[in-house]
Formats: C-alpha cells, structure tokens, sequence
C-alpha cells in the first residue's frame, strides 16, 4: 500500500507523541514471610512478575535482593499506620516501566525462588498510573510457610535392617528465619512430624524434636525391610504457617 507524504507525517507525530506520553513509574515490590520478615538475598530472594493483567503481557520481572530487615522494628515494635517496616538496604525489586496509560496489573511473588519443594505464589491486583511511583514499603506481598528440608536419610539411601534409621530436618520460615527453643520463632509452638509409609499406607507417625543445632529437628526409628517414603511436616497452630519435605529410602 503506498503511504502519501501527508499520511507518513501524520503517523510520524503519532508515534512520536505516543512516545512522548509514555512516563517512567517505579514500583517497589517486596516479599514478607507470614510472621517473619522480608525474603531476600539470604535465601536466594522471590521471584517478582509484574504482568498486565488482561494480556498476560510481563512489563517487569526481576528478584528481590537485600537483607531481611530489622527485626526489632518487624518483630517486637508496634507498628503505626502509614509507618515503613523496610529501611535502606531492606530486600525488594524496584521496577522501573515506561508506562502510557493506566494499566491494571496482577503482582506475583514466587518465593522463596531457590526452594523448589517450599515455593509458593502470592499474588495482588491493582492499578498502575503513568509517572506514580510507588515507593517505601512499596506492595507487600505475604507468603505464609515454612521451607522444610530432610536432611537425613538420603533420597533412595539404602540402611540396614539393623541400623536406626535417624531422620533429620531443617526447619526454617520463608525468609530464612531461624527455629529455636525459645527464641522469637519458638520450635515449642509448632508441630513437627515424620510420617512414614510403605506401599501407600502410613504406618508410623513420629514426634520430631528440636535439637541443640537452630532450626533442626529429629527422630529415630527402626524399620523392618522394604521401600518406604518419608514425609516430614511443620505446622503453626498459632498462624497457620506449614511446610512439607518427602523422601523414599530402602530398608535392606
């Protein structure tokens, strides 16, 4: 199709105007484990989308990097409206769009992103306006659970019939927070257990406990031969908060 000269000038100053609207907005983007603090670099940071929520389209992507935050202030202090929990240095991801009319947005958060077994997805919606920045605390999104790692037996580890089979696991909140007898995430309130089955069926339910090591809990058992998978969970009856770590060993 031939463009006249008047209809390539017209398109010319559309596309430069339209360049001209589009303003620059920041957003910052922040990942808060459920009755902890901010996921960040120290456990590998969430995973942050920003996508237009009727295209699918993703206008920002990146993780959230920094430090998990004060936690006097998250922790321990009364918290007053309008009052920032983040601080210089606190983990987030600032987006920088350029942005030519209001959009509405879905804001996910994939966390923590290097712990597949643990992670999961929060997620909000709203509205994004050319050149408004949304600065401080920014969106905050919460993710609730705990990252549940076993860390012994092996995946597929053969024991002896007559050996202890000894389960051991880490336990920790989304942003890395440590376990403790006492501490501010008191292992005495939560609920740890290794279920053990074989052929589909449970046929232990064992009470972990927390040793002198932060954040690790065991057991000890002893199995007759066969094939058997280990589940081991955590739960908070206080805040909900759970996590889940499988593995199969081989009793010979």
């Amino acid at each position: 199709m031939k463009i006249t000269s008047a209809r390539f000038v017209f398109l010319l100053f559309i596309f430069a105007f339209t360049g001209l609207n589009a303003q620059q907005t920041s957003v910052m983007v922040r990942a808060k484990a459920k009755d902890a603090k901010f996921i960040g670099s120290s456990i590998g940071g969430a995973k942050i989308y920003i996508k237009n929520a009727e295209t699918g389209e993703i206008l920002a992507e990146g993780l959230t990097t920094g430090s998990t935050g004060n936690t006097e202030k998250i922790m321990n202090n009364p918290w007053k409206r309008n009052e920032d929990l983040s601080e210089e240095g606190t983990a987030g991801f600032l987006a920088n769009m350029d942005l030519e009319e209001p959009v509405f947005v879905t804001v996910e958060a994939h966390a923590p992103i290097n712990k597949k077994q643990a992670t999961v997805v929060s997620s909000t919606q709203l509205w994004l306006i050319p050149g408004k920045d949304i600065t401080g605390d920014g969106i905050v999104l919460e993710v609730p659970g705990f990252v549940v790692d076993i860390l012994s037996p092996q995946t597929h580890e053969r024991i002896p019939e007559t050996n202890e089979v000894q389960i051991t696991a880490n336990i920790v909140l989304m942003c890395g927070c440590p376990v403790t007898e006492g501490g501010i995430w008191d292992a005495s309130q939560y609920e740890v257990k290794a279920l053990i089955s074989s052929d589909g069926e449970q046929v232990k339910e064992l009470n972990m406990k927390v040793g002198e090591k932060p954040s690790t809990f065991s057991v000890s058992t002893n199995l007759e031969a066969g094939l058997y998978g280990i589940t081991v969970y955590a739960f908070d009856p206080v805040t909900g908060n759970t996590g889940v770590d499988k593995t199969n060993i081989i009793i010979n």
